[in-house]
């Protein structure tokens, strides 16, 4: 009776040893299988963002169409649906994707309310970049479409270090929300001056600019 009790036992020592290993297995397996799917989608996505971009350079943003874009990134409709509502959303996407990359890049500082103003260097030398690699024009309206959108992306990015900064309180106080579009609006303005002027301002004296305007009022907010 013993002996039985001790095999029974083992036994389901041993079920248990193997179900917590097919666990362990499943769990690998489907890291493994989920990061192969965000491979796919980030490079699906980016070949998206990179054909509606160099169609931007070709043409103006209202006469694209989502099957024009489709045929350059070679992707089917239903794939492309799958991600974005249309060709609004996915502009909107390569802005996000882009200031994330830019604040990843972006050093540490101490500086008063840098944690609000600091995308306005990187943005600048993004798009200086983009002009030294010999990208073609933008036309008009294309530009301007693309700077609404970036405008939301950016009081969308830095409302919350706005908010720590500026909390409300009460009914005079500066609205953070104000505060972020004051601050998203203030950047596209000078954007707007810098490369419709065909300014000869390095990106660096740009980002002073925009600066000397913006930082007094947070100063005094």
């Amino acid at each position: 009776m013993r002996r039985s009790v001790v095999l029974v036992n083992n036994f389901g020592g041993s079920v248990r040893h193997f179900g917590a290993q097919a666990r362990a297995g499943k769990v690998a397996r489907n890291k493994r299988d989920k990061r192969v799917k965000d491979r796919r989608i980030e490079r699906t996505q980016a070949l998206l963002r990179n054909a509606l971009t160099s169609l931007i350079h070709e043409k103006s943003y209202d006469a694209i169409s989502v099957k024009e874009i489709l045929d350059r990134a070679n992707v089917g409709r239903s794939t492309f649906y799958t991600h974005f509502t249309g060709k609004d959303e996915l502009l909107a996407s390569g802005l996000k994707e882009m200031l994330h990359a830019v604040q990843s890049s972006a050093p540490p500082s101490e500086k008063q309310h840098e944690k609000i103003v600091w995308f306005s260097l990187r943005v600048f030398e993004h798009i200086q970049h983009n002009r030294n690699m010999g990208e073609g024009p933008m036309g008009a309206r294309a530009r301007a479409t693309l700077h609404e959108h970036l405008q939301k992306a950016l009081a969308a990015l830095i409302a919350e270090d706005v908010r720590r900064e500026f909390p409300k309180r009460g009914q005079e106080a500066l609205s953070p929300d104000l505060v972020a579009q004051y601050v998203a609006s203030t950047f596209i303005l000078v954007l707007n001056w810098w490369m419709e002027s065909r300014s000869r301002l390095s990106p660096q004296e740009a980002d002073a600019l925009f600066r000397a305007l913006v930082l007094p009022t947070l100063n005094a907010a």
